[in-house]
Order: structure tokens, then C-alpha cells, then sequence
């Protein structure tokens, strides 16, 4: 049987153990700071670069907006000054029988931005609300 990559199309995202569905997940990367050094009395006339702090990019869901589910507006309302109501997330990319091939974890998740879709009076779309999450740390588990 021959190998395909994955379509990127079938996708499933959990917190708390509930089920979310979206159209679109971003910001799934890492990235490590380059930290870059050179001793005074070093033969070599450059510095040395080693690998220094990951940093994270924020991660974007996206979904069609759904008639008196404010879930998102009331994640965003438990920020208080430093604290928050943090979460765990799992991102999965499916196979053809529904199983997980690929997951991602971004441990204590937060909400940043909440964001309603544009209204168009001419418009034929769905309206899309857009959640920003930063989060500390991104694994893959599987």
C-alpha cells in the first residue's frame, strides 16, 4: 500500500474533554531563540550562536457562529488582570476512520482575542467568530 501525507482537512479540537468543532486551526509552531556569543580572546573573528529560549506562536480557531452560544465572550470574561482560566487544548488530525494520526497539546491555553465575523449586507458566507489563544508550550503526543 502506498504512503499519501495526510489531508489537513479533517481535524478535531478538545478542551476539557468537550468537542469543538472548527473550519480552520493556525499558529501550530515553535520556534528557539538564537542566542549569539563570542568570547574577547576567541580565535575566530564571529560569534558562536547556540540555541537559546522557545517561544511559541499564538494559536487561531476559528468556527461558524452559533445562535446563543457565547461560550468564547465567557472564557475571555475570566481574565483578571494576571489570572485566568486556563485550559489544556488537543488538536488532532484524523485519518479516514476517524482516529487521531497527529495531536498536539498546548498546555495552559488562555484566550487573548475573541473575535465576531464581519456582517455584509450583500454577503453569501457563513459568519465566522475567531478565538486567539496564547498558550506555554506546544507538544506533539502522537
Amino acid at each position: 500500500m502506498a504512503t499519501y501525507p495526510l489531508p489537513k482537512f479533517h481535524f478535531l479540537v478538545q478542551w476539557g474533554g468537550v468537542r469543538i468543532g472548527f473550519t480552520e486551526v493556525t499558529g501550530l509552531d515553535m520556534q528557539a531563540e538564537v542566542i549569539e556569543y563570542r568570547e574577547g580572546s576567541s580565535p575566530e573573528y564571529h560569534k558562536v550562536k547556540m540555541p537559546g529560549m522557545q517561544k511559541f506562536s499564538n494559536i487561531t480557531l476559528k468556527r461558524g457562529t452559533i445562535q446563543g452560544d457565547s461560550d468564547f465572550y465567557k472564557w475571555m470574561n475570566t481574565i483578571n488582570l494576571t489570572l485566568a482560566d486556563r485550559r489544556d487544548i488537543i488538536i488532532s488530525l484524523l485519518n479516514e476512520s476517524h482516529e487521531p494520526v497527529m495531536t498536539w497539546k498546548a498546555k495552559n491555553a488562555f484566550p487573548v482575542k475573541v473575535q465576531a465575523s464581519d456582517l455584509k449586507s450583500d454577503g453569501n458566507e457563513v459568519a465566522i467568530e475567531t478565538l486567539e489563544l496564547a498558550h506555554e508550550g506546544l507538544n506533539i503526543l502522537t
